[in-house]
């Protein structure tokens, strides 16, 4: 492959919810490290790296952007372009917006479109698969890779494959979910594949097909570009123009509509990590076929899965077929039956407004995290990280005080017109509407204790004046 030919974009949005309580709103599964090691999108960003492919494009949203900046950077990766969708649109506008990115580029140039949450076990074998769909995509074909099927799963979608065409096969067309007895079905005939959602494609020909299929699209997703502009690192799209886009995946708004589609069998191991049944099929291996992520004993149970972070100890006992997961403060138990239907449990929490659908006891920030530790009526506890050379936005609180002990590493604090420098087991005392900063000028992380104390403790009570970060409601 050419060094320049394949220009990777991934696809890195997501809402939290198939992988809760592991996976939150304000920190989807493909940022996580669910099984040691990298998180699923740097492994992503890493698979297509390196010769034969360009620095990838990243459309993500608003809340992950530091996210997506600071994983990139642990694996000393850059970007050609972040872009932030101002509202979730699924994959038919990402696919568009990017195809419009690069549509200037040239005949050869070709676009390799992927989620940034699967798991994929070669990445040499991945390569050479991407590679095999390079000949049908130079001719003018929307080219996506299947998964051979290993069983009649019913929660994905499948590929009806036909004549061969050197290395890839014609699409004669595409189901979604099959029931059971269909799904069987396909598995018997053979030449059925699971959907893999990975496309390879020109951009002049993808933004023709939206052309004939989705023009109304085609025009929002120009008028988001032309009206986008540029904030730091980040391409942030018109959001009133890019709204106007139909919620709808690029299977539906494109791939079942054209006749120019075809499928490379992807001969690496795959996997989507839709549910916690499908994590359990890639954990470690532990006793009676159970399986496992963390500290989990255990007992008299069989085909069970369990994951525990931070710290906790969890015990299976006497069950079968039975997914526990414990985190801080949320947890699961489950059927692997019913694995898939976590999702709705996550939205009856919504519902009641129940933080643990968006946040982890640990909230990242571009300047480091904070994690709660505490709290009661008038006051909470937090643990604080700054990270070297970062900063927290200039501020002032309407209705809380607080006091700020430092546990490692130096601080230097702003108070209204004071300055000053704190070390290790040094104090000071922020009182209600005073404006302050935190930052760290040191080399170390910065280890700090937040005591609050107030009517009103929330994140919402925040005035902002400077930020480095530009930004500027959200908390």
């Amino acid at each position: 492959m050419e060094q320049s030919v394949l220009k990777p974009v991934i696809l890195s949005g997501g809402s939290g919810t198939r992988l809760w309580p592991l996976s939150r709103q304000a920190y989807p599964k493909q940022f996580l490290d669910i099984f040691g090691g990298d998180s699923l999108f740097q492994q992503t960003c890493s698979r297509v790296s390196g010769p034969g492919f360009a620095e990838p494009t990243i459309l993500s949203n608003d809340d992950h952007r530091f996210i997506v900046r600071e994983q990139l950077q642990q694996k000393g990766l850059k970007a050609d372009k972040i872009v932030l969708e101002p509202v979730a649109r699924n994959t038919a506008p990402a696919a568009l917006i990017a195809s419009l990115l690069y549509e200037q580029d040239g005949e050869d140039a070709l676009l390799l479109l992927l989620p940034s949450d699967h798991i994929i076990d070669r990445t040499d074998r991945f390569q050479e698969s991407i590679a095999k769909g390079i000949p049908a995509a130079r001719d003018g074909n929307i080219v996506t890779f299947g998964v051979r099927p290993q069983y009649a799963h019913t929660g994905y979608g499948y590929i009806e494959t036909g004549e061969e065409s050197g290395d890839a096969l014609d699409v004669r067309r595409f189901t979604e979910k099959p029931t059971k007895p269909v799904a069987e079905d396909y598995l018997a005939r053979g030449n059925y594949f699971w959907n893999a959602g990975i496309f390879l494609f020109s951009p002049r020909v993808m933004i023709e097909a939206f052309r004939q299929h989705m023009p109304e699209m085609l025009e929002a997703c120009r008028r988001a570009l032309s009206k986008a502009c540029n904030d730091l690192d980040f391409l942030r799209l018109d959001e009133a123009a890019f709204s106007e886009c139909e919620n709808i995946s690029i299977d539906f708004a494109i791939m079942e509509k054209s006749a120019n589609i075809s499928c490379v069998p992807l001969a690496a191991s795959w996997s989507d990590l839709g549910s916690w049944t499908a994590v359990a099929e890639h954990a470690d291996p532990r006793d009676s076929e159970n399986t496992a992520n963390g500290d989990v004993m255990f007992h008299n149970s069989q085909s069970c899965y369990g994951h525990s972070m931070d710290g906790a100890s969890l015990s299976i006992v006497g069950l079968e077929n039975v997914i526990a997961i414990a985190t801080k403060d949320a947890i699961l138990v489950t059927s692997k039956e019913h694995s898939e239907d976590v999702k709705d449990v996550v939205e009856k929490w919504k519902l009641q407004n129940c933080s643990t659908t968006t946040f982890h006891r640990r909230v990242y920030r571009p300047w480091g995290w904070f994690e709660g530790l505490e709290r009661a009526d008038r006051f909470q506890v937090k643990c604080l990280m700054v990270k070297p050379g970062e900063k927290l936005s200039l501020q002032s609180h309407h209705h809380r005080a607080e006091h700020w002990v430092v546990v490692s590493g130096t601080a230097k604090v702003t108070v209204d017109e004071k300055e000053f420098l704190l070390t290790e087991n040094e104090s000071t005392y922020i009182p209600i509407g005073a404006t302050h900063r935190l930052e760290n000028p040191g080399q170390i992380p910065a280890l700090l204790i937040e005591v609050q104390s107030g009517s009103y403790l929330n994140e919402d009570d925040i005035v902002r004046y400077e930020d480095i970060y530009n930004r500027e409601a959200e908390i």
